[in-house]
């Protein structure tokens, strides 16, 4: 009777550690960490195109997903470099380009790091007026190790303060992705700050992951918020920590890093 029970204990004893340790490993599988980042077309702040500098603040955050504007692909200001598979052989990540419009022997568009596998992409063209640069938005749906699908849209708004080419932006941005079955992040340099329209009109459809509004350009003194990580449905991730990293030689814009888990 003694040995019975002495083995029924052993036998709860292991079925409690096999629960709580798969409940550990089930949390880091559906733990994404996002980071945003304008990379300045490669040039860094003291315009002396430094791939490494620029790879060293993505390592160092050690991101799941990244979201970069201001993306050159093979232009001549960027010594014909692809910047998006440059990065992603530094940083040992899956690179994804999309372009915007060609540009100076090349194209400049938005750019996509994953440590994830890629199932599907678009890259969505975003409406702009005829003397603006085109825009778009460039969505990957990735499987985490978990098994879970999720949609990752990175972008980069109209500069132009007085544009109203923002508003339609966001409205297309809202239009093509709101609806999107699976849990989803945009992430990106998006040219407005927290209290502006271009933002009422996101949040109506999204939940920006830093309620603090932390300051984001410039680099070496920022003053104003214009980066940011957006996800939804807001029931569908907790917040673990947002953060800004500014690096006033890297770009002129602090990349955001977001660390969400995904809620079952």
């Amino acid at each position: 009777m003694k040995r019975t029970k002495r083995l029924l204990c052993v036998l709860i004893s292991i079925l409690t550690f096999s629960t709580i340790y798969g409940q550990n490993n089930n949390d880091e599988n559906i733990t994404v960490r996002v980071l945003t980042f304008n990379i300045l077309h490669g040039a860094t702040a003291k315009d002396d195109f430094d791939l490494d500098k620029i790879a060293s603040v993505i390592q160092n955050t050690n991101p799941d997903l990244v979201a970069m504007q201001e993306v050159d692909f093979k232009t001549n200001r960027a010594r014909k470099y692809d910047l998006v598979t440059e990065l992603g052989w530094r940083t040992k990540m899956a690179p994804l380009f999309g372009i915007a419009m060609p540009y100076d022997g090349g194209g400049y568009g938005e750019g996509i790091l994953t440590k994830m596998p890629i199932l599907t992409s678009r890259n969505v063209p975003l409406p702009h007026s005829p003397e603006n640069e085109p825009r778009t938005a460039l969505q990957v749906l990735v499987q985490l190790e978990s098994g879970d699908t999720i949609s990752f849209i990175g972008t980069h708004l109209e500069h132009q303060e007085t544009s109203t080419d923002r508003i339609d932006q966001v409205k297309t941005i809202n239009e093509t992705f709101a609806s999107c079955k699976y849990p989803s992040i945009l992430a990106g340099d998006l040219n407005a700050t927290p209290n502006s329209e271009p933002i009422s009109m996101l949040k109506k459809y999204w939940t920006a992951s830093d309620t603090e509004g932390a300051l984001t350009y410039p680099s070496n003194d920022p003053e104003i918020k214009i980066d940011y990580i957006f996800f939804r449905p807001s029931d569908k991730w907790q917040v673990i920590e947002t953060k800004v990293i500014c690096d006033e030689i890297a770009s002129d814009h602090c990349a955001v890093l977001s660390v969400l888990r995904l809620i079952k």
